[in-house]
């Protein structure tokens, strides 16, 4: 492909390659740079691209694009005004625009993406459909698993994935969009069919630093979309609502005036079932996931499919049959007489969350264990400690990730929290010795909750990943 073709819509500044140069691959990463290829130097998070450009060079790169011209090398550069928009302009044009091909639903907030993509998965390949998942837990194409790091990968890495999505007979794309995702411009340019929103609290403010500016960089996905479904009954409702996405519609289960009010909810441990009131009708609803957070993303859910042109009955209908997701919300088949729970829950919304839900279908004790993250917001540390010593009646406090911070040092921020609820707990550190800890408590009619890791089969400390999966330690306390 012709540096021409690649540069087609992006804010060029200053050309100094030929445009008629043949380009037969694209980089952001220098150490990934081969003979003829275009790298495109980008300002990061934690680094600048502009750094490398003459490792790009030395490679025999045959141009860069650069926001500022280099000092140390004659590479061919083309100047641009963002080079993170470039690359996501230059990744979609290499291969091919696959984004315009099939429709792609985004899903926002800070917790039920991954439930609530799944559950839009599920609900269309039910009908037949062939679909395309990005997200937390991992990216799939139909049942096939890829590996992923990041909920939304760079710009180039999705456009690949887009490619391999739509080549592969992908009907529908559905993606979780991470705000970071927004604010980094890794889904620039692509214009969504339905954009979600399902909640926004307290996480990611080490990046964002408030709430507000948090809550604006969600509403970008709104300006996005052809389709909106948000939930109304958030507090920043309002700010997706402002977005200039012509279609929005709400979901609500206090306002009998949204688009899909629930109402009569019964709530168990083998689910939720509500009454759905939606374009004049009412219709039954069952999702076999347990917690009120579950009515919220069933509802969200819903509310994607009908804007698919799905009718609500048959939505519902597969709804039904929609399995959990690993690591939200799972019960372990222990074979005890007290039930096991794993939980992504690592923000204070979700801690509530869950634990609210042991509650509701606990005959006895709430046991709950859990860490915070390293290297993130040590602001919802105590308030993640206050909110489970309240709900739970014993609390095991471990660490989580702890990346590159010490896991005493965490947990020192997680105490006064649990210290102020006046809430029973104990401290063990190591994250594998917890996890017995809380399994030898467990009585009859209790209900242990593991709280931060969920789906995740690592633990990160001092920048390494150890293999952690707490289903398999969950089910070897048990074997033993």
């Amino acid at each position: 492909m012709k540096l021409s073709e690649l540069l087609c819509g992006v804010d060029v500044v200053a050309l100094h390659a030929d445009p008629e140069t043949e380009i037969p691959s694209v980089c952001y990463d220098s150490r990934a740079a081969v003979p003829g290829c275009l790298f495109v130097a980008v300002r990061g998070y934690q680094t600048d691209g502009h750094k490398y450009i003459r490792n790009a060079w030395e490679k025999q790169a045959a141009a860069a694009v650069v926001e500022e011209m280099p000092h140390d090398c004659d590479i061919p550069c083309v100047v641009v005004r963002d080079s993170r928009r470039a690359l996501a302009q230059i990744s979609a044009a290499y291969f091919g625009h696959p984004e315009r091909k099939v429709p792609i639903i985004g899903v926002t907030g800070t917790n039920g993406k991954t439930t609530v993509t799944n559950l839009v998965k599920e609900i269309l390949e039910r009908g037949g459909a062939r679909c395309g998942l990005i997200g937390t837990n991992g990216n799939r194409i139909g049942d096939r698993e890829l590996h992923t790091d990041r909920t939304t990968p760079e710009s180039y890495e999705l456009f690949k994935l887009f490619a391999e999505m739509t080549k592969e007979g992908c009907d529908y794309i559905i993606m979780e969009v991470s705000s970071h995702s927004l604010a980094l411009d890794r889904v620039y340019g692509i214009g969504f069919h339905t954009a979600v929103f399902t909640n926004l609290t307290q996480d990611h403010l080490d990046f964002h630093g408030t709430m507000e500016a948090y809550a604006q960089t969600k509403a970008m996905l709104f300006d996005r979309c052809t389709h909106s479904v948000v939930n109304a009954d958030d507090p920043y409702a309002a700010v997706m609502l402002g977005g200039s996405c012509a279609d929005h519609r709400t979901f609500s289960t206090r306002d009998s005036g949204a688009d899909y009010y629930a109402h009569h909810i019964e709530l168990g441990i083998g689910g939720v079932d509500f009454d759905l009131t939606c374009g004049g009708s009412t219709h039954r609803v069952h999702l076999g996931i347990p917690g009120m957070f579950s009515v919220y993303n069933a509802l969200a859910a819903i509310g994607c499919c009908v804007s698919l042109g799905i009718p609500v009955q048959t939505v519902i209908d597969r709804l039904a049959l929609a399995h959990g997701v690993k690591g939200r919300a799972q019960v372990v088949p222990t074979g005890t007489d007290y039930t096991v729970l794993l939980d992504y829950a690592h923000t204070p919304d979700g801690v509530e969350n869950i634990l609210k839900a042991a509650r509701g279908f606990a005959r006895g004790r709430v046991i709950a264990l859990f860490g915070c993250g390293g290297d993130r917001d040590r602001t919802k540390r105590p308030i993640m400690g206050r909110i489970a010593g309240s709900l739970a009646d014993f609390c095991v406090v471990t660490s989580d990730n702890p990346r590159t911070e010490a896991p005493m040092a965490i947990i020192e921020d997680i105490l006064p929290g649990v210290r102020e609820s006046g809430g029973a707990f104990i401290v063990v550190e190591d994250r594998r010795a917890a996890i017995r800890q809380a399994l030898s408590m467990g009585q009859a009619g209790d209900v242990i909750v593991l709280m931060g890791k969920g789906h995740e089969d690592y633990q990160e400390i001092n920048g390494v990943k150890h293999h952690l999966d707490e289903y398999e330690e969950v089910m070897a306390y048990y074997q033993k």
